[in-house]
């Protein structure tokens, strides 16, 4: 049940037997069924979790409900509201599932008892935020600054096994198109080839 999160935290910090078992200590596993809630906006995210199965997209609401994607989670991917979880304040965030879901979930307390405990998940846990905040800055300078056709083009390269797993629309909605100008754009490309 481990063997997942074990390499993604080993990409960075070492753990000894003991630290490992402490670690798996602090976890607990969730199970989501498709298009069910792991958080929604206005609620205090208490919890950092890590996907083992599933797909999740974490997406805003705009005053009229029209849903504007930030990004999608697959395995081996963390998710939640990093602002709300750090600060423990009412987020903006929703956190859904688009297939059945399973995560191991480390909560606020024992994530502040972890640094505490084993100080070297502080670095672990600065270098995932630090690439997430990359990853939404490169992600806000692209919706600004290129067509949409690049947009798709760098959606397929940053997750190539997810467009398969996941509807046109909520692609189209990532990208910040209509599903229409999507497919017109999916067209031009097949042109090309």
């Amino acid at each position: 049940m481990f063997e997942l999160i074990d390499a993604n935290v080993a990409k960075h910090i070492s753990l000894t037997p003991s630290e490992l078992d402490l670690f798996h200590s602090m976890l607990h596993l969730k199970k989501l069924k498709k298009k069910q809630f792991l958080l929604q906006g206005g609620e205090v995210c208490h919890f950092s979790g890590f996907i083992t199965k599933g797909c999740i997209k974490n997406y805003i609401l705009d005053d009229k409900g029209h849903e504007f994607i930030m990004y999608f989670a697959v395995e081996d991917w963390w998710v939640g509201d990093i602002s709300s979880f750090f600060e423990q304040k009412p987020g903006t965030l929703f956190i859904e599932t688009i297939e059945d879901t399973e995560l191991l979930m480390l909560d606020y307390h024992n994530s502040e008892k972890l640094f505490k405990e084993i100080p070297k998940f502080e670095r672990h846990f600065r270098i995932l935020i630090q690439r997430s905040m990359s990853t939404l800055q490169q992600r806000f300078f692209q919706t600004l600054a290129k067509p949409a056709e690049e947009r798709y083009l760098e959606f397929l390269k940053k997750y190539p096994n997810v467009a398969q797993r996941v509807p046109q629309q909520l692609i189209a909605s990532y990208i910040g198109v209509t599903p229409e100008f999507l497919s017109k754009v999916r067209h031009k490309l097949v042109k090309k080839v």
